[in-house]
């Protein structure tokens, strides 16, 4: 009888004991997603992170919670954006630019920062090196500087004809390398180039003030939160003063721009949750080298052109990865 009893005993606490260690809440992994344009301009990056969390395994609201904050071009929210993310106790902090990137870097040294696209992540300070980042921050660079002259080469091709370009960019850490290496690309191809830098909404009446007032024949614009939220602005302007643009992001054109010529922002936020799932797994940010664009995109917006009197040459078609008609 005793036996019985023990044995009874015994099956009871199993019964009461495993189900209770086999439902202990397993923890969700958190994200802070910290944007500085407006939702409607990062939604197809935003859902190209996503794409890349889900194809790693991840799906959002299940085994992953995904924390949105915009700044709407307003910087001077990033630093309490941050805040709001540190105090949700996030897991990792993926950003989009380099003022987003600062901001959350200032705001914490511990949790782990992975960047989608920033221009120069060495001369903004963010990491000590591409090969060696340091710190808690890493991601994915956009060659700001590089890129912006081959911008300017290929806005040459397409207007031979041009002598005066004005150059709008936000300003920024990698600012100053950026104009320097796209004067240089200027001299060389002969033009004459306006840097123009502004850094909230107000300073675009000025610079445009400043372009048609230089006769400028042609506009060229840098990535950048800033400009990135004023596309529509910036592209109404173009339009109504008849000045073929070239741009640093594919919205501009699908807004009615000219062309653009960038690194795949697809690829770049699809690789960025490559870094997030690495850091959920136990990697330190520190370890994992910066990498570069490895795709790049050209879009062009015959439209456009035709409204500009423009032909774009058929070899410059044929680099175009996109033709809007």
């Amino acid at each position: 009888m005793s036996r019985k009893i023990s044995v009874w005993l015994l099956a009871t606490v199993l019964l009461t004991t495993v189900p209770a260690e086999a439902q202990q809440p397993v923890k969700v992994p958190k994200i802070g997603l910290l944007v500085v344009p407006s939702r409607s301009f990062f939604a197809d990056r935003k859902e190209s992170f996503r794409q890349g969390l889900h194809s790693l395994g991840y799906v959002e609201g299940k085994n992953i919670l995904i924390e949105y904050r915009y700044a709407e071009g307003k910087l001077d929210w990033l630093p309490q954006l941050a805040k709001e993310l540190i105090a949700l106790n996030v897991d990792v902090i993926v950003t989009a630019s380099t003022p987003s990137a600062l901001a959350a870097k200032n705001e914490t040294r511990t949790i782990p920062i992975v960047f989608g696209a920033v221009e120069d992540p060495v001369a903004s300070g963010i990491v000590d090196s591409l090969a060696r980042p340091g710190g808690n921050a890493t991601g994915l660079s956009i060659l700001g500087p590089e890129l912006s002259r081959k911008r300017l080469e290929l806005l040459k091709e397409v207007v031979p004809k041009i002598t005066q370009v004005a150059f709008l960019l936000g300003l920024g850490p990698a600012a100053p390398v950026t104009v320097k290496e796209t004067q240089a690309a200027a001299q060389a191809l002969g033009l004459q180039l306006q840097s123009l830098e502004v850094r909230d909404s107000k300073d675009f009446d000025r610079a445009f003030e400043a372009i048609t007032k230089n006769r400028a024949q042609a506009l060229l614009t840098n990535p950048g939160p800033i400009i990135n939220t004023h596309h529509a602005r910036i592209v109404e302007f173009a339009a109504r003063h008849r000045l073929p643009a070239m741009y640093a992001a594919p919205e501009f054109v699908d807004t009615g721009g000219l062309m653009s010529y960038t690194p795949n922002y697809t690829d770049l936020y699809r690789r960025a949750a490559i870094y997030v799932d690495k850091i959920l797994k136990g990697a330190k940010p520190a370890d994992l080298p910066v990498e570069q664009p490895m795709k790049f995109e050209m879009v062009i917006n015959l439209k456009t052109a035709k409204t500009l009197g423009l032909t774009i040459p058929p070899k410059v078609l044929m680099w175009a990865d996109k033709v809007i008609k």
